[in-house]
């Protein structure tokens, strides 16, 4: 067992927590990062997914190591890759973590206290001192599966679309899917090439259009949250909700394109305007009646209703003494304008930054200013004459290596 000091610690890998680590070293930060890069991404999410981002949605604040850039190493242009697949953008992420020589603690923050600095116990049992702490969770905390339909379901008949990624049982299997939005029709996709024998699609609206989004509008409004970080709590509340609306009508009313002739299939049927009434399991099999009355015979129910943000659900907050002294509204932590909590020191990032930064903080767009926002107050904080945690010769913490969509009902 050993202990480690740091001025910042970040925990999380995944793409918010590697543009905090490039960013800390552009700037000098001594840091460490722990976790297992891009898991949320290798674990929870299914082969042969593409994102519905494009290559300017990269990870580097500086913007020297984009994805154009990676793309020129491979005698490549956009258009070669895009729409951008899940096994293209985690070769991206290797690439960035090599050219920003970014390694990562291959392990979990399983407690972290506060007193003096941050106290973070590692699940190997080592020990982490640090002045400051980025929290980067990922989405698996936040599933959501709505209470009102999963009492209508059997135990062990349903699973949400982050817990179910490996279809390769799938073959002369019928599924009913939950939701309506992107990622419902994707793991339709997905299933039917995989060999399912039926797929329905239940959700309570109107089927979206088959439609390409415009994300033109988001880049200029993110990239300046840098220069203006409460921009987005500054407005009315009407205000609020017409950007919210703006970015829902782009994400959530419409389908990419490419999906629509994926699931062009008789094995798919598409079921607007119905929810699950009730269920029985009969005969091995399960039957779900539908709000119109449409009785569904399936073995498997798949939830596609996206995430909701409880902080009190990521484990290393609710472990230590942090949970008690956060300051929280409508289940998400209360942030300044540099995505610091209540509690000095402690940044968190991603998707629990959404109901002060904006919706944008659910997607990688936000990494980059994101990132900038937390060194930069970091840098201000540590003026001449604060005490930081130098790294001891030998104490082996440079020894350590890198090892290795949102819905709606």
């Amino acid at each position: 067992m050993q202990t480690y000091e740091t001025d910042l610690l970040i925990i999380g890998a995944g793409p918010f927590g590697l543009a905090i680590a490039a960013q800390a070293s552009h700037l000098g930060i001594d840091h460490l990062v722990v976790g297992r890069p891009m898991e949320f991404w290798r674990q929870n999410m299914p082969r042969g997914m593409y994102l519905r981002s494009a290559c300017d949605w990269h990870l580097d604040p500086v913007n020297i190591h984009t994805i154009e850039k990676f793309l020129e190493t491979r005698g490549q242009t956009p258009p070669d890759v895009e729409p951008l697949s899940l096994d293209f953008y985690l070769s991206y992420a290797e690439w960035f973590q090599t050219e920003k020589q970014i390694t990562a603690v291959p392990s979990y923050i399983e407690k972290l206290d506060r007193d003096r600095d941050f106290v973070a116990t590692t699940a190997g049992g080592d020990t982490i001192r640090a002045r400051h702490v980025a929290l980067a969770p990922g989405f698996k905390h936040f599933a959501n599966i709505p209470e009102e339909l999963k009492v209508r379901l059997p135990e062990g008949r349903y699973v949400h679309t982050c817990e179910f990624t490996d279809f390769s049982s799938a073959a002369n299997t019928r599924y009913l899917i939950i939701g309506g939005r992107q990622s419902a029709f994707e793991w339709a996709a997905l299933l039917l090439e995989a060999g399912a024998a039926a797929i329905y699609i239940s959700h309570r609206h109107d089927t979206p259009a088959f439609e390409e989004a415009d994300w033109s509008w988001v880049n200029p409004l993110v990239d300046a949250m840098a220069d203006n970080p409460n921009w987005f709590r500054r407005l009315s509340a009407t205000e609020q909700d017409a950007v919210r609306q703006r970015q829902w009508s782009e994400g959530r009313l419409k389908l990419e394109p490419w999906l629509a002739p994926r699931i062009a299939n008789e094995r798919v049927k598409v079921l607007p305007n119905t929810a699950i009434a009730s269920s029985v399991e009969q005969n091995g099999e399960l039957r779900v009646t539908l709000s119109n009355g449409a009785e569904i015979v399936c073995d498997k129910v798949v939830f596609a209703t996206g995430y909701k943000v409880d902080i009190a659900r990521v484990p290393v907050l609710a472990s230590g003494n942090i949970l008690a002294q956060l300051e929280k509204r409508n289940g998400f932590p209360v942030l300044d304008d540099h995505l610091q909590t209540s509690v000095p020191g402690l940044f968190i990032t991603s998707m629990p930054a959404m109901q002060d930064f904006g919706p944008f903080f659910g997607f990688t767009i936000a990494v980059r200013v994101s990132a900038k926002l937390i060194c930069d107050a970091i840098v201000a904080g540590n003026k001449p004459g604060a005490r930081l945690f130098p790294r001891k010769p030998g104490d082996g913490v440079g020894e350590f290596v890198e090892v290795d969509g949102f819905g709606e009902v």
